[in-house]
């Protein structure tokens, strides 16, 4: 029994899961990650049951798109406490977040979402970009960096709206628009 749950997947299948993640990436990248299940699945050469075989929903397709990614950023917001003062961390992460976030058009909606949804796939990410941001927002509001009505769920929602400007203005804008926000965290004078 217990060679059945540890035994590697088929060879055709792992091809197929890798199909399908390449298309995934792609098709999102082009047409954001509302972007049609079939037409990822014709991409892949796969029917749709296949690839719903392998995920059965949206957020699953996603969460396996965005593990390898996840797991970069996390390693990134945990090294962040040891570099450079409060403020410049906890803007660093914003950045970060932003980034991934703006990968796919959509992808920071389906990421705020999935943060209330424990049944979504994407949960256990979203609980973790929370942590990280909630112990660096801590961190600058100890350090008197920020202002101390400013929350965790303020900075996901100016990450959110972040995330989708750098779909709509060119990269440079985004990246002023952010510093912006970031200044308005600070203290008055």
């Amino acid at each position: 029994m217990s060679d059945a749950r540890t035994r590697r997947p088929r060879a055709d299948a792992q091809r197929n899961h890798d199909r399908i993640l390449a298309a995934a990436d792609e098709v999102f990248r082009e047409q954001g990650t509302g972007a049609s299940l079939e037409k990822i699945a014709r991409q892949a050469g796969v029917a749709i049951g296949t690839l719903y075989g392998h995920f059965p929903n949206r957020r699953a397709l996603c969460a396996a798109l965005l593990r390898e990614r996840h797991t970069a950023l996390f390693e990134f917001g945990d090294q962040l406490p040891r570099q450079g003062s409060a403020l410049d961390a906890l803007a660093r992460w914003m950045r970060a977040v932003t980034v991934h976030a703006a990968a796919y058009r959509g992808l920071a909606t389906l990421l705020m979402e999935s943060l209330d949804d424990e049944a979504s796939e994407l949960h256990e990410a979203c609980g973790r970009m929370a942590a990280v941001t909630e112990a660096l927002l801590n961190a600058a509001r100890e350090a008197g960096a920020v202002r101390g009505d400013v929350t965790a769920a303020d900075v996901h929602a100016l990450m959110n709206a972040a995330a989708w400007m750098r779909e709509q203005v060119q990269e440079d804008m985004a990246e002023h628009l952010l510093d912006l926000m970031v200044n308005g965290l600070r203290p008055g004078p």
